[in-house]
This record gives structure tokens, sequence and C-alpha cells, in this order.
């Protein structure tokens, strides 16, 4: 596996895992307003914690893809000797 094929996978698993993370300890602002406050959103949660999710998300890809490289380097994963 190459430089450039390299980056795009790691940049792949990592917006997955990232987008399966955001939703996790997501509690919704339950604050009642008696007015209504324009742009507001409602269901927008209280603390998203985005940076605490940004490095699980880089700790848990690194480990991923150490995981896929290995396999590709010692031609566990190898999809051009099955291609026809």
């Amino acid at each position: 596996m190459g430089l450039t094929g390299s980056i795009i996978v790691y940049v792949i698993i990592w917006w997955i895992v990232f987008f399966s993370l955001l939703p996790v300890g997501i509690r919704p602002n339950n604050a009642k307003f008696n007015d209504k406050i324009a742009g507001e959103d409602p269901g927008a949660p209280k603390n998203p914690n985005i940076g605490k999710k940004f490095i699980y998300t880089t700790i848990i890809t690194s480990i991923i893809f150490v995981g896929i490289y290995y396999m590709v380097i010692n031609d566990f994963l190898n999809l051009r000797e099955h291609l026809i």
C-alpha cells in the first residue's frame, strides 16, 4: 500500500468512526423557553464534546488502520491477485 492509498484509507476510516461516535453521550438541552429564540434548535445538545470525540476517533482509527496495514503488508488482504 502506497502513501496516497494509506492516507485515503485512513481518512475514510476516520470519518466513518467519527460519524459513529457523534451520537454517543449526547444529552438534549431540556431548557424551557417562554419566548422562541430565532435560530435556536430545541433538540441541540447541551455539550457535544467534539474535542474529545476527535481524539477518540483518531485513536480508534489508528488502531484499525494498523490492523488493516498489517494485513495488507503480509498479504492477508490482497485484492489484486483475486481480480480477473
